[in-house]
């Protein structure tokens, strides 16, 4: 297995994230490049309203992770999902086996397909986690290898709506013509990339702070118990400080420079700013913040738990980064509370990056990488030929071969300038058939005998007409008498000599003859030389390409229905530690 270059979007309501990641014959992660792209109100609570806005982000980041790799283009992707609209609900699937036997994978997979096909109102269903496995009615951590006739299940089917899934395949697959190999749920990514197993055991809490929205997932037991969504973030208090007659931008810079989720009349937290009041900015903040964390801390009261269940708090997103956030998030919860930062296996080899602030791309990345069947993302662009000048060359050269071709072989074609035709009648040049100065030499006079000459002396059996003829028989191209009539005339029948007409491939004509014309090439200036080449309308027809059925179209639906399943069995699989080994029942 060679090295595998992967991508990974995140799209979320402010911004458009996408990453490069190298995995290597050993299933390692390196993240090599992170390219980001800001939004406004193109996405909200993780929905695209508009495509064609949110089509010319992701092609800015496209394009600027593809001069990362300037040998390689992307042509697939890896996508998150995430926003208000996602949500989980436990469903029970039941499973009676005609006698007592092991209990295998493929049970398992089965009881995983049935829950899949479960029928939501305008949802779809995106993830599928396990939360509790009975055999014949005895809780069972591993029901993998287990012998049992009754097995029941309780899954979370993780689901969000329908328009959410519609408008990513519109915007990636018919717009920007890229292949979705597979989605992931952004919470469970994210828990895999920034929790320890030890706290899924023994209970926690992680809280994504995003734009738009708080994303509260809490684990227990190894297993994800509850995840919920609440539709206030950083967003909302951006847009409390516009009320103090700032536009959304400057209110960001501020928020970011000065702003404290933590009540004023705390001295220490007082922020002293040049020109701006931060007193006022301030309340608008806490204010906020603090309806954020109340909304975070009933999340476990919805869960069935209270704090003295759950070990920690985990924070991610730019959201949880605002002053103060996770100082008063401790004081509310009585829980300790710390930053999720991705793991020492993933490595990043651009310095530049920060980790911690990039975990909801870099989730991504180490999601696809743990797939056996991870697949490329990026193609080797072929290099590029200049196939004019190519032809333009070949075609000069073998111009110049053919050229000095015809000028030995036809000395009645066109000859360069500098060796005029003797039988074509230029305005400045004298007749030919006249008698030429002895300055200009005749283009029958001896040839060196380096260079063969047709009008060389030939042997005595095979008489040349140029050649000087017995005073008999007068050379016609010889200055004639004044009482001989023309050559071109026609012949008195008194006349003895006849002379036949021209066969081709034989001397050239004799006085009496219509002068030599060469055959013209048709339509092949080169003669015999280009024999081989086969003609445009001698190509063989095009042959049809057959469709491609879109079944086999990667990322296709029931592609992505298998892996789903395959995740959750190989996650049911997992071993997980009872909290009571003690209990017996």
């Amino acid at each position: 297995m060679e090295e595998k270059y992967i991508v990974a979007l995140e799209i979320g309501s402010s911004k458009i994230k996408g990453a490069i990641g190298i995995v290597d014959p050993s299933g390692s992660l390196s993240v090599k490049a992170v390219e980001e792209e800001k939004l406004t109100d193109s996405v909200r609570y993780g929905c695209i309203l508009n495509i064609r806005e949110t089509t010319d982000a992701i092609r800015n980041v496209i394009n600027r992770l593809e001069q990362r790799e300037p040998q390689r283009k992307i042509t697939s992707v890896y996508v998150s999902v995430g926003g208000r609209s996602l949500m989980s609900q436990d469903i029970e699937v039941e499973r009676h086996l005609p006698s007592e036997m092991e209990i295998t994978n493929e049970i398992i997979a089965d009881m995983t397909k049935e829950a899949l096909e479960y029928k939501f109102q305008e949802r779809t269903i995106i993830g599928v986690s396990p939360k509790e496995f009975r055999v014949d009615n005895f809780p069972a951590n591993r029901v993998v290898g287990m012998f049992g006739s009754y097995i029941t299940a309780r899954l979370n089917l993780i689901s969000c709506r329908s328009r959410l899934m519609t408008n990513l395949k519109v915007v990636l697959d018919e717009r920007m013509h890229l292949a979705i190999n597979d989605f992931f749920v952004r919470p469970l990514i994210e828990a895999d990339l920034v929790l320890f197993p030890e706290e899924k055991r023994k209970g926690c809490m992680l809280v994504d702070c995003g734009a738009d929205t708080t994303t509260v997932a809490i684990f227990k037991n190894g297993v994800l118990t509850y995840l919920s969504t609440i539709p206030m973030g950083s967003r909302h208090i951006t847009l409390d400080i516009t009320a103090l007659n700032y536009l959304e931008e400057r209110a960001e810079d501020l928020k970011i420079e000065g702003g404290n989720a933590v009540s004023q009349s705390d001295p220490a937290s007082a922020y002293r700013g040049v020109g701006v009041d931060f007193n006022q900015i301030n309340n608008y903040v806490s204010a906020r913040a603090g309806e954020i964390i109340a909304n975070i801390n009933e999340q476990i009261k919805y869960a069935g738990l209270d704090s003295g269940k759950l070990g920690s708090i985990i924070l991610v997103g730019r959201g949880s980064k605002l002053r103060g956030f996770d100082t008063r998030l401790e004081k509310v919860t009585n829980l300790p509370v710390r930053f999720g930062a991705p793991v020492s296996r993933i490595r990043i080899l651009d310095g530049r990056l920060n980790g911690a602030d990039n975990v909801d791309v870099i989730s991504v990345l180490s999601a696809a990488a743990s797939d056996r069947s991870v697949r490329e993302c990026m193609e080797r662009k072929m290099p590029e030929h200049n196939y004019s000048a190519h032809v333009q060359g070949g075609s000069s050269q073998y111009a110049a071969q053919n050229s000095g071709y015809a000028a030995q072989q036809n000395p009645y074609q066109q000859q360069p300038a500098t060796q005029q035709n003797p039988y074509q009648q230029p305005a400045a040049q004298q007749n030919p058939y006249q008698q030429q100065p002895a300055t200009q030499q005749s283009p029958y006079q001896q040839q060196p005998a380096t260079q063969q000459n047709p009008y060389q002396q030939q042997p005595a059996a095979q008489q040349n007409p140029y050649q000087q003829q017995p005073a008999a028989q007068q050379n016609p191209y010889q200055q004639q008498p004044a009482a001989q009539q023309n050559p071109y005339q026609p012949q008195q029948p008194e006349q003895p000599q006849q002379h036949a007409a021209y066969q081709p491939g034989g001397y050239p004509y004799q006085a009496g003859q219509q002068p030599y014309q060469a055959p013209q090439p048709n339509n092949n200036p080169y003669g015999q030389q280009a024999r081989n080449i086969t003609p445009i309308n001698e190509t063989q027809p095009e042959q049809p390409v057959a469709s491609q059925t879109p079944s086999a179209k990667r990322g296709g639906l029931g592609n992505f229905w298998n892996k789903l399943r395959d995740r959750a069995v190989s996650i049911m699989t997992e071993p997980v530690e009872d909290d009571d080994p003690d209990n017996d029942n």
